[in-house]
């Protein structure tokens, strides 16, 4: 029941005219001491790997500096997007310090995404595809949207409250993630490229990278080219630019906040996601009179301490 306010609340939200006067700005730093817990499952795999955090993150950090075509392309990306590059620098390093490991070099993203270029897999839940289950008539308040990002996180809503973990006209759905479920067909909790991206995401920013970018909008039935979206590195970079662009945007005109000034604060919501619905609940504990800002978790706990160091990158 709850899940189904809150859909419903995010829907009365991103309906209603936005106010941007008197706008807090979340202080730059880190509002911990000390770096929150790191989770288990990233420990596991930097140990199965036979490595250490430090050593991912002096990889990606080296990988960067010596790469100044790469740094080049950040700026460029960042500025169609109108962020500061620094947050996806944070991006960048937060993923391949805690999710995986850098390449050697920037070309070796080329490769890997070319690997996957002949490949051919579908969205989908066991015999439906995803066009085929968006369009049970559970989804209809969906139809309101027209805009990717709401009509894709509306969908996302929609399973949380409906689908996941129960059993819907005789079909039993995982108590799972809907990018979990119907966007990874090679395993779970997999995302690809320098943005690490999963498909679900790019699916969401679509309409803003083709505005922004010019790269023609994604359609759920062509699984191929939405990887092909995100594993290129170029385009990789754009739907991370609008992704931090849309965390940015969400608590400007949902929670009346400026994170764009706190990397560490853009670097955590691009780890976690669901900015939309995190900046709802900020903003109801705000008027509820305990007021707090945005906390950043150990990933962007880390962009924030490196940050003088992140920033002679650029």
């Amino acid at each position: 029941m709850r899940r189904i306010i809150l859909a419903f609340l995010m829907v009365m939200v991103w309906s209603a005219p936005q106010v941007q006067a008197g706008m807090s700005v979340v202080p730059p730093g880190n509002r911990n001491a000390e770096q929150p817990k790191v989770p288990g499952a990233s420990v596991r795999r930097t140990r199965a790997g036979k490595t250490t955090f430090d050593e991912k993150y002096e990889k990606i950090r080296d990988l960067l500096a010596s790469d100044s075509s790469l740094i080049a392309k950040i700026k460029q990306t960042a500025r169609q997007y109108d962020i500061d590059p620094i947050h996806m620098l944070g991006a960048i390093i937060g993923e391949h310090t805690y999710n995986v490991d850098a390449y050697d070099r920037l070309q070796s993203y080329y490769v890997k995404a070319a690997a996957y270029a002949g490949d051919s897999f579908r969205f989908g839940y066991k015999n439906e595809t995803i066009s085929e289950f968006v369009v049970r008539p559970e989804f209809s308040t969906c139809a309101q949207f027209s805009d990717s990002y709401r009509l894709w996180s509306c969908r996302e809503d929609v399973w949380e409250s409906v689908f996941r973990g129960n059993k819907v006209d005789g079909v039993a759905f995982p108590d799972n993630r809907f990018s979990a479920v119907f966007f990874q067909p090679f395993f779970a909790g997999q995302t690809f490229g320098l943005g690490q991206i999963n498909p679900l995401t790019a699916l969401m920013q679509s309409d803003m990278v083709a505005r922004r970018s010019g790269y023609p909008k994604l359609d759920p039935a062509d699984a191929n080219d939405v990887y092909k979206a995100i594993m290129d590195p170029d385009k990789s970079l754009a739907y991370m630019a609008a992704t931090i662009r849309r965390a940015i945007d969400d608590y400007s005109e949902i929670a009346d906040m400026d994170i764009s000034r706190n990397p560490g604060i853009t670097a955590t919501l691009y780890n976690i996601g669901n900015s939309a619905k995190r900046a709802a609940a900020l903003a109801a504990r705000n008027r509820s009179g305990d007021f707090s800002w945005p906390e950043e978790n150990y990933y962007g706990w880390l962009v924030n301490d490196k940050l003088s160091e992140l920033k002679s990158l650029l």
